[in-house]
């Protein structure tokens, strides 16, 4: 008898943890729903972010300020059942942030781990929200500073640029990570900054560092999914693979059907149920 497939172990803070003392990369990607979930597990994915970026993404604003906190939690529920064993990290939107107060943010972190099974929380971490970390923290939950570029910050397309690009910048986005990771973020995750800064925050702190377009010297990457697989903006940002052409797929798969129907090839005889004979009847033609 062929013995079951053992499931692959479940991805923890440990885990990410001990990749980063050997030297080893974690690989990280964006996840709104359950089927790509699953693709993302099969392919040896460590880590999934549900994350704000889906307001732009998926409801097509031009901002991640809307994203809406009941939908974020509802998905990230459908992407941990489609990947159970991954790192599942849930986005703080703007809202659970800021203007609801320490007690409100809190209580909306803890429902990304209570309702959504989520690993860990990441927020935007602004200098001055070391309270929140350490709220989050004494709650028993683990927190991601996001550092460098901070979307929810940016209200217009042109406003998303590098961060950290000279030594004064460096220095003070590395008390900004010292100081985070000192109030008890787990991890922190760099965006749009050079590789320079990445290594000095690197060198600074012991937590894990996964970078957004951050360079080489983070612990471990991650990029917007849709991005990577050519389905996000037309002109993705310069540090984004594009691994896969899938909008010119699926508008060619689409504009197939729809000239199968205009010109009556679909539905075809393979595509239509039948009638049930009676009993002493021929099944109708």
């Amino acid at each position: 008898m062929t013995p079951a497939p053992t499931a692959p172990p479940r991805i923890d803070l440990a885990a990410l943890r001990r990749l980063k003392s050997e030297g080893r990369k974690s690989a990280w990607l964006t996840a709104y729903d359950y089927p790509t979930a699953a693709l993302a597990e099969a392919a040896g994915v460590h880590g999934l972010l549900v994350g704000d970026s889906l307001a732009t993404v998926l409801l097509g604003h031009p901002t991640t300020r809307t994203a809406p906190l009941d939908l974020m939690i509802s998905l990230a529920e459908a992407v941990r059942r489609g990947a159970p064993h991954v790192f599942l990290v849930g986005d703080m939107p703007y809202e659970a942030v800021r203007g609801r107060g320490v007690d409100g943010a809190v209580r909306a972190a803890r429902r990304f781990l209570e309702v959504a099974g989520c690993d860990a929380v990441k927020f935007e971490a602004a200098p001055g929200d070391e309270p929140l970390v350490g709220a989050l923290t004494n709650a028993g939950i683990d927190t991601i500073a996001h550092l460098g570029l901070r979307p929810q910050e940016i209200l217009s397309a042109d406003g998303y640029r590098a961060q950290a690009r000279d030594p004064s910048a460096v220095t003070a986005l590395v008390g900004h990570a010292r100081s985070m990771v000192n109030a008890g973020a787990a991890m922190l995750l760099l965006e749009a900054v050079p590789n320079e800064a990445s290594s000095a925050v690197v060198a600074a702190v012991d937590v894990p560092v996964i970078g957004c377009g951050a360079g080489p010297a983070c612990d471990g990457h991650i990029l917007v999914t849709q991005d990577m697989l050519g389905l996000g903006a037309p002109r993705p940002p310069r540090f984004v693979p594009v691994m896969a052409d899938l909008r010119r797929t699926i508008a060619g798969a689409m504009q197939r059907y729809v000239e199968d129907i205009v010109a009556g090839r679909y539905p075809g005889p393979q595509h239509v149920y039948h009638m049930r004979a009676s009993a002493g009847e021929a099944p109708p033609s």
